[in-house]
Formats: C-alpha cells, sequence, structure tokens
C-alpha cells in the first residue's frame, strides 16, 4: 500500500474540494481548502521524499474560461517534476501528448472513453494508438446506486450505465497500466472511505490500482489496506495537514511504509 500524492486543480488554485459538489455551471464546486502555495510547490514537496506515481488534475473543462489558468498550474508542477506525476482532466488523444512532453508519466482518461452512458470501446482503442499502454490510466471514479458502484464522467456529475466489478477491470485492464479509483460520495468528507468499494478492488489481482475518498485517520487507513490485501494504493487529500486536515502527512508516510513492511513479512497489519 504506497501513499500516492494529489494535487487538485480548479479555478487556477490547488484546492481540496467536496467530489460530488463539483458544477461546471459556473466553475462552482464546495471547498475544503483553497492554497496560497502554487501547485509546483507542491510537486517539489513531494519530490523530495521521493515520491511517485501521484496525481495532478484539472477539475475546470476546456469550456471554462478559468481552463487556462488551471492547466498553467498543472503544467508547472510537471516541468519542475518530469516523470513522477500522472495527469488528468479532459485529456484526450489529440492533446494528450502535450501533458506527457510536459513531464506527466502518465495521462489519465474517463470523459472521453466513457461517453453516452457506456463504454466506447473505438474511443478506448483511440487513446491506446496515442500514447501507449503503459502510459495511460483510466480514471474508474465511481457512485453508489441501487447497491451498486456506477463509474461515473464529466467531473463525477454523471452516471454511466457500467457498473463496476471484476470482470469489467478485466476487460479495461487490456488497455492501460493502472487504474484511479474515486469513491465520489466519500470525496472530501473525511467521513471514512467505501469499504465496500475497496474490498472489492483488494479481491481483483490485475494491474495498480489507486483509491481515493473519505480516508480521515489512521484507522481508516488501515482497513483499506487490510480489505485492499495491500494490493491498493491510497491517495489523501482534505484530511491531511497540508490541506489543513488533521491526518499529519509524515504519520501517513510512515504508516503506509511499516503497514506494507509488516504486510510483506508475515501478514499481519500494523493496527
Amino acid at each position: 500500500m504506497r501513499f500516492r500524492p494529489c494535487i487538485d486543480i480548479h479555478n487556477g488554485k490547488v484546492k481540496q474540494i467536496v467530489g460530488g459538489s463539483l458544477r461546471d455551471q459556473g466553475d462552482q464546486a464546495r471547498e475544503n481548502y483553497v492554497s496560497e502555495k502554487d501547485a509546483g510547490w507542491y510537486a517539489r514537496f513531494y519530490e523530495r521524499d521521493g515520491l511517485k506515481g501521484g496525481h495532478i488534475i484539472l477539475l475546470n473543462p476546456e469550456t471554462s474560461p478559468c481552463y487556462e489558468a488551471t492547466r498553467a498550474q498543472a503544467f508547472l508542477a510537471l516541468r519542475e517534476t518530469p516523470g513522477r506525476f500522472q495527469a488528468g482532466g479532459g485529456i484526450k488523444p489529440d492533446n494528450a501528448q502535450e501533458f506527457l512532453d510536459a513531464g506527466a508519466s502518465h495521462v489519465i482518461v474517463t470523459s472521453y472513453v466513457f461517453q453516452g452512458g457506456r463504454v466506447r470501446w473505438e474511443n478506448l482503442e483511440k487513446m491506446k494508438a496515442a500514447v501507449g499502454k503503459e502510459r495511460l490510466v483510466l480514471d474508474l471514479s465511481c457512485r453508489k446506486k441501487e447497491n451498486a458502484y456506477y463509474i461515473v464522467t464529466d467531473r463525477w456529475q454523471n452516471f454511466t450505465d457500467v457498473i463496476l466489478t471484476p470482470r469489467v477491470l478485466e476487460e479495461l485492464s487490456g488497455f492501460c497500466d493502472e487504474f484511479l479509483v474515486h469513491g465520489v460520495d466519500a470525496e472530501g468528507k473525511t467521513a471514512g472511505p467505501e469499504l465496500e468499494l475497496v474490498r472489492m478492488l483488494g479481491e481483483w489481482q490485475g494491474c495498480p490500482v489507486t483509491y481515493a475518498g473519505g480516508i480521515g485517520s489512521l484507522q481508516d487507513l488501515g482497513q483499506v489496506g487490510r480489505l485492499g490485501e495491500n494490493r491498493v494504493d491510497i491517495t489523501i487529500g482534505s484530511a491531511l495537514d497540508l490541506f489543513g486536515g488533521s491526518m499529519k502527512y509524515r504519520e501517513v508516510l510512515d504508516f503506509c511504509e511499516k503497514f506494507t513492511e509488516n504486510s510483506l513479512n508475515n501478514g499481519e497489519s500494523v493496527v
């Protein structure tokens, strides 16, 4: 279980928001934290600890008047720490290379692949052809409806008809290097992760998966580690002291390291 850092950018600022509150109209979101530091500062901070594989997410659509400011912040972070971060938000075949050239290790894609409520396999093929399987991450962020987790798109605002299951993970894994999964209804609330979702991700034994959403304590972290069977990496936003939360960044890093070491040695967790 590795800690994957995140830098979420909205309206040209590094922010932590309540995920389900994001609206394109008026570029609205319920904010938990708005940083006075730019995205480059966070990228350099994480780099000093040797962290890799985190994600930079642009939360404004290309049609937004704030998009260019958000994109500039993303590119600042990518250029200062080349090869360390994945980048997502409005990625398509015709702009993906710009993010890779700026320093992204991978591009993260959701809405281009899931359109009209379903998987557009032809678009998935185009993304794979454009950047290669080894540089593509699929964001399978989801929300619970009728006792199932449905993949959502367009900055988590629209439901698809695709239920996230081990079979779907297996089918999609042939096109990408990793998955990023936000438990959207828990995102930004620090009230606990979507444990049922984490369990399903841990039971699936495929490519790397990172889970985000609701982790607010070391106890939560331990639950994700156990239910995810030490296969599911984690990212934490609003709960971290870096973003005004109560979880100490250094303690999170230490916890993940010790949990993984202990699990590899004897199969027991540290909590």
